[in-house]
């Protein structure tokens, strides 16, 4: 018996699996304290890479039959798993002090770290300033999440507090609005939304929506139109459709500030010019 393979079980959090999460993790600068490998696998160039890199930052490589990985519930892992500390979050302050305009994604209790992971994915690709979770009855950065995200979460900073509603209470103090993702008749499509400017923008549990302390704290509420059968779309979808709306309505912006600029107009005409798009 290989005594040195019997380990304690370790948590969830500080387990990163599948080649691109681990290669993305590692790039981001992120040590782990040990990386476990198929030996098959060993002369893949991203493989390789994946070797070198953590050598280089003083993790432990270990090369491994493929019984070892069969001891993982995780079935993407691909002969690539490695253990680093649990995930490090950011603090909301620092998501508040990041260059504006600032573009936030709140979850309220998400609890599917499929999505969770695809949606820092997209925020991440959308240029977004960070992503806020609640501490409570919410998925949290584990192993899974990482590797839906595509290794995502090593370069978007994700905040965890404590009351997802008093955080955004400090968004509104700190100039963001706060946009709601609702079904209601009464919600603004989300295509006429103002979205240019410092937005978070809040994404409900699906199911439950969003929860009513967190709904009061909205601004406004957006929604996206539904045109079959389905009374709504999976939450990282809504929450992709969104933030490719504020890129969207931010490229107008730009767009109408520089044409305006260019014929020698005053900053007011340059304001108007880019809420007539919205009209």
């Amino acid at each position: 018996m290989d005594r040195r393979r019997v380990r304690p079980p370790v948590s969830n959090d500080e387990i990163v699996y599948g080649i691109h999460a681990v290669a993305e993790a590692l790039r981001a600068g992120e040590h782990f304290r040990r990386v476990h490998i198929g030996k098959q696998r060993t002369r893949e160039p991203q493989v390789q890479e994946i070797i070198e890199a953590a050598r280089e930052r003083g993790g432990n490589v270990r090369f491994e039959e493929a019984a070892f990985f069969e001891r993982f519930p995780f079935k993407a892992h691909q002969q690539v798993v490695a253990f680093s500390t649990p995930f490090d979050y950011a603090r909301l302050e620092d998501l508040l002090a990041a260059p504006r305009p600032r573009l936030i994604v709140a979850l309220d209790h998400l609890t599917d770290p499929h999505n969770l992971g695809a949606i820092v994915r997209t925020a991440e690709a959308a240029g977004a300033t960070g992503i806020v979770i609640p501490e409570r009855r919410s998925v949290g950065v584990n192993a899974t999440v990482r590797k839906a995200s595509a290794g995502a979460v090593a370069h978007l900073p994700i905040a965890q507090v404590t009351n997802l509603a008093a955080a955004l209470r400090k968004m509104k103090e700190s100039h963001i609005w706060v946009a709601g993702a609702a079904g209601e008749a009464f919600a603004k499509p989300y295509t006429r939304a103002e979205l240019t400017g410092d937005v978070c923008l809040v994404i409900g549990a699906e199911g439950a929506g969003l929860a009513e302390l967190v709904r009061k704290q909205c601004d406004f509420l957006v929604s996206i139109p539904m045109h079959g059968r389905t009374g709504s779309l999976n939450a990282s979808v809504a929450a992709g459709v969104l933030l490719y709306e504020v890129l969207r309505q931010r490229g107008q912006a730009e767009e109408a500030h520089a044409s305006v600029a260019s014929e020698g107009q005053s900053p007011a005409a340059v304001v108007d010019a880019a809420s007539r798009t919205l009209l």
